[in-house]
């Protein structure tokens, strides 16, 4: 129960540094982030046996889909915190270390890589986007920014004496 705990604490946490990230970016730079309903369009898609889209954006909308695709989202934090706490044990959160949590967060771009780019039609890495390399650098400066939360937050939880 203490390590689903501290997952959706430290999992959310991170997940909202990764929003606010995603906030400033398009507030100061204009830089557009992933639309989470096209996250909860392809969730929506999974019960009747759709995993891949030619185009995720041409494919029918799904009711809720924005709704499901930040749950998600953070349901992914929290998954990825837990993956964080599993391998280098929930006495991490009592002193939290940088490493693990960039070993984890930069590792999460994996993920969208070779799971979610390919499923919504943008092929591995973004391979078949109009500008491949900036959305590698998105997605990685997204994942990264997911790691320094993962840190921030298990400082959080550590410092407010939940661990």
């Amino acid at each position: 129960m203490v390590f689903l705990f501290l997952s959706v604490l430290i999992g959310c946490g991170a997940t909202l540094v990764m929003d606010l990230w995603a906030l400033l970016m398009r507030k100061m730079f204009n830089i557009p982030s992933l639309d989470y309903a096209l996250v909860g369009r392809w969730i929506g898609h999974m019960p009747k046996g759709r995993f891949a889209h030619a185009s995720i954006g041409l494919a029918a909308p799904v009711a809720g889909e924005k709704a499901l695709g930040w749950v998600a989202h953070y349901a992914i934090g929290v998954v990825f915190a837990g993956v964080l706490l599993a391998v280098w044990g929930t006495g991490w959160v009592a002193s939290p270390t940088l490493v693990p949590a960039l070993a984890v967060g930069i590792g999460s771009v994996v993920m969208p890589f070779f799971i979610m780019q390919p499923a919504f039609g943008f092929g591995v890495a973004a391979s078949g986007a109009p500008a491949p390399w900036t959305a590698r650098a998105r997605s990685l400066m997204a994942h990264t920014s997911f790691a320094v939360g993962l840190y921030a937050a298990g400082l959080g939880v550590s410092a407010g004496g939940i661990a």
